[in-house]
């Protein structure tokens, strides 16, 4: 087993392999990306109190202080009354997997592909990239995450959730009375949304076109749909969202007691299809002209008169009835084409296809 204990900022590289990262602290910020390779780096930028231990033991680096242990550690209080804090950031490979507790400091986590899994009071917690699975628990920390592809699971008492981009084939929540504001990422699959609090508001954006079974009830609290395929009941006291969006393959639950829930709809991007499945128009096609009533089929040749009315198509509403009126007409609003001036005038015209 190798040691280190830190009291003043300093940088470590620990060369032997690394497959589990423990990290505990109080009071400050840590930092943790995935990268390429099999070691780790560590870099403590700012320390006050007591010192840190930095162990590694079979493939597992811990970052923590003697006296702070993994169990329990929410409910844990130094009876000496020391002050702390510490900046940590680590560079692990991609495919480590982590855990960090922390009791009144923040935690950003990137680029990791093991399970994840992060315990605080009231630090926020961001996390970016993630395609392993991921527990967050909190007292009253707040949760962001974005473009996280792996299972989801939040737990607290008055933390938010912020979900962006999530594509994960789960998110499961709960809080008495944080808010949840959850974003699906369009080219993520279906997925097993269940959401659920007291008091705070339920927000969830679908991607288009959505393929879901949907549930959201509240007791007391407002309810909003974007999506005319649902159905939206109650008027007085408890309402409820319920229906299927396309196939239903995917799970929408969301419950709360007095909170508001909202469902949003995407707007559809250029690549998706137009209409749920129809092509989209390249070209509108071109709307029949006055000219179509003409004998002959004449279309003027001033583009002026190209969508005018009957009356407006002859030249100063001077329309005469009687053939010879008709071939006067004829005559001054035809094409100069040679091959139109030898047909008769009373044959009718070749249809022309619109492309």
């Amino acid at each position: 087993m190798s040691e280190w204990s830190v009291a003043e900022p300093k940088k470590l590289v620990v060369d032997a392999p690394v497959t589990e990262l423990h990290v505990r602290i109080v009071n400050g910020t840590v930092n943790v990306v995935g990268t390429e390779g099999v070691s780790a780096r560590l870099q403590v930028s700012e320390i006050e109190g007591p010192p840190l231990v930095v162990t590694h033991e079979g493939g597992t680096l811990t970052v923590s202080y003697e006296d702070l242990p993994w169990p329990g550690m929410l409910k844990w209080l130094d009876r000496k009354g020391r002050r702390r804090h510490v900046v940590v950031s680590l560079a692990v490979p991609a495919d480590t997997s982590v855990e960090v507790g922390m009791l009144g400091a923040g935690a950003m986590v990137s680029g990791i592909e093991g399970r994840t899994q992060v315990k605080g009071v009231n630090g926020d917690t961001t996390l970016v990239g993630l395609s392993g699975p991921v527990r967050v628990e909190t007292v009253s920390g707040n949760l962001e995450a974005q473009a996280v592809t792996g299972d989801l699971r939040f737990s607290s008492v008055s933390g938010d959730l912020t979900v962006v981009e999530g594509a994960g084939s789960s998110v499961k929540a709960e809080s008495v009375s944080g808010s949840m504001i959850v974003d699906l990422d369009p080219a993520g699959r279906p997925t097993d949304i269940s959401l659920a609090n007291v008091s705070g508001e339920i927000a969830i954006r679908l991607p288009h076109p959505a393929d879901a079974e949907v549930e959201a009830n509240t007791a007391s609290g407002a309810v909003s749909s974007a999506f005319e395929d649902l159905r939206v009941t109650g008027q007085w006291g408890a309402k409820k969202i319920t229906g299927r969006l396309g196939a239903g393959n995917g799970k929408l639950k969301a419950t709360t007691a007095s909170g508001s829930i909202a469902l949003l709809r995407r707007p559809p991007t250029k690549e998706e299809p137009w209409d749920g499945g129809a092509e989209r128009p390249t070209e509108k096609p071109a709307s029949p002209g006055p000219a179509d009533s003409i004998p002959g089929g004449a279309m003027p040749h001033d583009a002026r008169t190209q969508n005018a009315g009957p009356e407006e198509a002859v030249s100063g509403g001077e329309a005469q009835h009687g053939s010879s009126a008709g071939n006067d007409t004829a005559s001054t609003t035809a094409p100069r084409d040679a091959a139109t001036d030898s047909k008769d005038s009373t044959e009718a015209p070749t249809d022309k296809k619109v492309l």
